[in-house]
């Protein structure tokens, strides 16, 4: 029994690790300023047979799009130093046809569909897994790559959305839930409790 799931253990990661077909350039730029994320992508994708380049920041991004722009690239939308939508302009014009996903770490569609028009070929919720990037990336002309393996239940959305609002807010209970609409006590036990899974 030891022995048969050894072999369906190592023909599981053979498939896994089988080459994934690329093309010629197999340049990927990641742009994340999610630090221990980036690591672990950036190693992730390695191991798919990326040669893999990362930035934490726009400028950053924009600098390495700029001078060696990649055939792939996977950009976080909300960076420390502005918008992810930014480094996808710089790189739609160095390289137009480079494949680029775009991460939503809030569900924030209308910026999303922002991003497919100005020259992202998709857009994925956070958390996504190299798996769900990956097929993003390599799906071609009317191919959509499969739904992701646990995507985010409604009530994290939700959370998620009324985390966001929060902090733009400046953390202002009162204010968050007037534009919520929203009662203010309602809104206090919802961020009360701990995000749902």
């Amino acid at each position: 029994m030891d022995m048969t799931t050894n072999l369906i253990t190592e023909r599981h990661k053979m498939a896994e690790n089988k080459a994934l077909d690329l093309g010629e350039d197999r340049s990927l730029l990641l742009v994340d300023d999610d630090e221990p994320f980036l690591r672990r992508l950036a190693k992730a994708m390695e191991k798919r047979g990326f040669e893999v380049e990362t930035a934490g920041s726009v400028a950053g991004g924009s600098a390495i799009a700029t001078a060696r722009p990649p055939a792939y690239a996977v950009i976080d939308l909300r960076l420390e130093d502005g918008n992810g939508l930014d480094v996808v302009e710089v790189l739609r014009e160095k390289r137009p046809d480079a494949r680029v996903v775009v991460l939503t770490g809030y569900g924030a569609i209308a910026t999303a569909v922002a991003a497919v028009k100005i020259g992202a070929t998709d857009y994925l919720s956070k958390p996504a897994d190299a798996n769900d990037i990956t097929n993003a990336l390599l799906a071609t002309g009317d191919d959509l790559p499969p739904p992701p393996e646990n995507p985010m239940s409604a009530d994290r959305v939700r959370w998620e959305h009324i985390q966001r609002v929060y902090e733009l807010c400046d953390r202002n209970v009162s204010e968050t839930a007037r534009r919520l609409n929203m009662h203010r006590r309602t809104l206090q036990r919802i961020l009360a409790k701990r995000s749902p899974r």
